[in-house]
């Protein structure tokens, strides 16, 4: 859930599936790009992804035309709150703070973090970490937990996870703290990188109860139909076609 930069607003790809949906006005999404395998760009400028096909499948039920807005991370949530997209669907978990400048959808999602280190350099993660550099994202649910439980290690923080990455690659970190399956595409599949204990999706302080979208608190309207459209999407066996598609079974 990245090896390049982008930065700005975006407008990336725009589906139609009927006629009907040409007559309503477009939703518009923001995303934070790349985050593979969620959300990320193609040669041709296209976003893609599990999350943004399977959000895709939902403004198709909800027969509506969707336009993807790309958004750096830290900009994510104030660009909602200035109208800038209609709703946020960016791998973004529920959580108490977030809740109180958002209104989320029903979680449908829940994506597990991992620690990865070089392979050629022992760090056991369940004891101190003071001295070790740790790599993640600014602002995301593995920022808070490092910040939480690891205080003493040497925190770096990057606007992507294209930059986490870049610098495990160049021999900077010692550990990244990431998304499993960012991890699985960007690290785990080089003998260089292994995973370090157990798979992280606790406490629920951070957690929360899963991935979800974010909406304005007023467009409560929008939300009722959003959840409505997902749960189709569950029931109809695209969310399960797409997860095997995107992890395997």
């Amino acid at each position: 859930m990245r090896a390049s930069l982008f930065s700005g607003l975006l407008i990336a790809t725009a589906l139609s599936t009927s006629p009907a949906i040409a007559d309503e006005s477009p939703l518009r999404i923001g995303v934070d790009v790349p985050y593979v395998p969620y959300q990320y760009q193609q040669p041709d400028g296209t976003i893609t992804g599990f999350e943004v096909e399977l959000i895709n499948a939902v403004c198709t039920e909800m027969q509506r035309e969707c336009e993807w807005i790309k958004q750096d991370w830290d900009g994510i949530i104030p660009g909602l709150l200035a109208r800038k997209y209609d709703f946020i669907a960016s791998a973004m978990n529920i959580t108490e703070d977030r809740a109180r400048q958002v209104q989320f959808s029903e979680p449908y999602y829940q994506v597990p973090s991992v620690w990865v280190g070089r392979s050629d350099h022992e760090v056991d993660v369940e004891d101190t970490l003071a001295g070790v550099t740790i790599g993640v994202q600014q602002g995301t649910i593995q920022d808070r937990y490092v910040t939480q439980f690891h205080p003493e290690a040497d925190i770096r923080r990057y606007s992507n996870s294209g930059g986490v990455i870049s610098d495990m690659h160049s021999g900077r970190l010692d550990l990244v703290f990431t998304a499993f399956p960012l991890a699985q595409e960007a690290l785990l599949d080089e003998d260089a990188y292994s995973r370090r204990g157990p798979l992280i999706t606790e406490p629920e302080s951070i957690y929360g109860p899963g991935v979800g979208a974010a909406f304005r608190t007023r467009d409560q309207e929008l939300v009722e139909e959003f959840n409505a459209a997902m749960a189709e999407v569950k029931a109809d066996g695209t969310f399960e076609r797409l997860q095997q598609q995107y992890f395997g079974e």
